[in-house]
């Protein structure tokens, strides 16, 4: 949901770290004319669509490649501590078959902690992939952690620069993708041939059925800086709703209609082409220690448990003549803070907050939670609507009435984000001062950046980093008549705990975790309607351990 409404030590370090070239020799290794069409579509046998690795822990890594055949391939891989192969630490084989798309997972195990490393496939026929690199957790004292986080790749809306960025900056631990790594939309919808690039040609129906999400895989894999990113950082990935369908919730979703047939087939089909296309686990949930640094919280919040989202626009709509800041108050204090809804589901929550106590009690600085909707409070100021042009889309004329009136009763604008389930947050915060961690929270979703002081009832819990979009439109697409920074002082000024934001610029967010503190970098990119990673300017936050809140800046 967005503005946008679519109808380590030194010596642990490889030679290749210290040495940028080569880094970008490796990471461009193979890619070289690759097209941006669906590999398959192309007529392309044998390594398709690079390599990559996930789920690091501090012995083992999963590693992914995809053999295109029309019959099983059995791969050999290895893992070795130098690009050359020359000393092999690790190897075993691999079945990529027509079954899983023609992808191949493989885990690589009894590996060193806080080491990087080199792998590859080979096929029978002697065939070898591109070489990878990747790095366990490591264990023990950790001075300095550095991942890059994403969210929102729109592959119609432009060039993904931002993961051409991360891989020239060659200074990662880790990635990671919040969700939307892609979207369902069929040709022409979101992004309207209007906005499409031209250059980046999408398939053309829907993803509904198994084969159109492994299409849509293919088309979003085959983009050279997305395979870079993968093949030169080991990554966490959680999907959020487009991998499935727009709002998606356990039993449906907006953009999944009647004649598309059964959720349950449609989500499972989803789910399936989402674990054969990236190193994955089977796991919908799952935690990653680094070291005594910090703890890692992947969470799932679209597909076991989440309830249905509310709509401010349907209780506005049935609410009698002059009768709707009566009704939205109603809800507000009803429906609304129902304290059986939920996103994560019982189950999940009683997970967490026993890993929260266990991270908290073993000294661990930083509780990271990386999932996929803003939790910081938001709602929209009220003088929005101001200078409005008389042409603007009706939905978006509507979607603003209605989410400055719940505004003005209490309500927040996006009920689709943590917002719409109140009594989860406040369950989640209540469970984490009571294990006595430090939150830190990672968000997507919203394709705009957000930096919050998170509170329960004006208890420190933790802060919030909201990464931008990779490509997807924020309120720079709808909002026109506003000018970026007056919006976004307006917003911050309607949102106590709303620090800072920006709503006009696409990128990623660079975050360093240390035993002092915690610092997001969140990078604009110059453009993404040309192919370049030229930056268009930064700003830094800062949180200190144990402080809770962001300092001054």
């Amino acid at each position: 949901m967005s503005f946008t409404m679519p109808p380590a030590a030194a010596a642990e370090t490889p030679a290749l770290a210290a040495d940028r070239r080569k880094a970008l020799k490796l990471g461009l290794l193979g890619l070289v004319g690759l097209g941006s069409a669906p590999a398959l579509a192309q007529g392309a046998r044998g390594f398709s669509h690079g390599v990559a690795s996930g789920e690091p822990g501090p012995d083992r890594v999963l590693l992914w490649t995809r053999y295109a055949s029309a019959d099983e391939a059995r791969l050999k891989w290895e893992v070795a501590t130098d690009d050359a192969f020359s000393q092999i630490v690790a190897q075993g084989d691999a079945l990529a078959s027509p079954a899983n798309d023609c992808c191949a997972k493989a885990w690589a195990r009894g590996l060193q902690p806080g080491k990087w490393y080199y792998y590859r496939f080979i096929a029978a026929s002697g065939e070898k992939s591109v070489t990878g690199r990747t790095k366990t957790l490591p264990v023990g004292k950790v001075s300095s952690y550095k991942i890059a986080v994403f969210s929102c790749s729109n592959y119609g809306f432009g060039w993904f620069n931002a993961y051409g960025h991360a891989c020239e900056a060659n200074d990662f631990d880790l990635a990671l993708h919040l969700g939307d790594y892609f979207y369902e939309y069929k040709r022409g919808n979101y992004p309207s041939e209007k906005q499409a690039l031209a250059e980046r040609v999408l398939p053309v129906d829907e993803a509904v059925t198994l084969a159109q999400y492994r299409e849509r895989f293919a088309t979003y894999r085959a983009d050279p800086d997305l395979q870079r990113l993968h093949q030169l950082y080991p990554t966490v990935t959680v999907w959020d709703d487009h991998e499935t369908a727009n709002d998606t919730w356990k039993d449906g979703a907006e953009n999944h209609q009647p004649d598309e047939g059964n959720w349950a087939v449609r989500k499972a089909a989803s789910e399936k082409a989402y674990r054969e296309w990236l190193p994955v686990s089977d796991d919908y949930y799952a935690s990653y220690e680094v070291g005594e640094l910090a703890t890692l919280f992947r969470l799932e919040t679209r597909h076991i448990a989440r309830d249905k989202q509310f709509e401010l626009g349907k209780i506005f709509d049935a609410a009698a003549p002059g009768q709707a800041e009566a009704a939205l108050a109603s809800f507000r204090d009803g429906a609304w803070r129902d304290p059986a809804r939920t996103l994560m589901g019982a189950q999940q929550e009683e997970w967490l907050a026993k890993g929260l106590k266990t991270s908290a009690r073993a000294h661990k600085p930083w509780q990271v939670l990386v999932q996929q909707v803003i939790m910081g409070q938001l709602a929209m100021p009220q003088n929005l609507a101001e200078g409005m042009a008389a042409d603007s889309p009706d939905w978006l004329k509507k979607r603003i009435a209605v989410s400055t009136a719940g505004s003005h009763e209490g309500l927040p604008f996006n009920m689709d984000a943590w917002d719409g389930y109140p009594a989860a947050r406040d369950r989640l915060y209540k469970a984490s001062l009571e294990a006595g961690a430090n939150l830190l929270v990672f968000a997507g979703d919203s394709h705009n950046a957000w930096a919050f002081d998170l509170d329960r009832k004006g208890q420190r819990v933790g802060v919030e980093m909201a990464c931008h979009s990779v490509t997807s439109p924020g309120a720079e697409g709808s909002i026109r008549w506003r000018k970026p920074d007056a919006l976004a002082a307006d917003i911050v000024a309607a949102n106590p705990q709303l620090k800072w934001c920006d709503t006009a610029r696409r990128g990623y967010l660079a975050v360093e975790l240390t035993p002092k503190s915690a610092t997001g970098e969140w990078r604009f990119m110059a453009g993404i309607r040309q192919k370049g990673t030229a930056l268009g300017g930064t700003r830094r936050m800062t949180v200190l351990a144990g402080q809770k809140r962001f300092t001054a800046s």
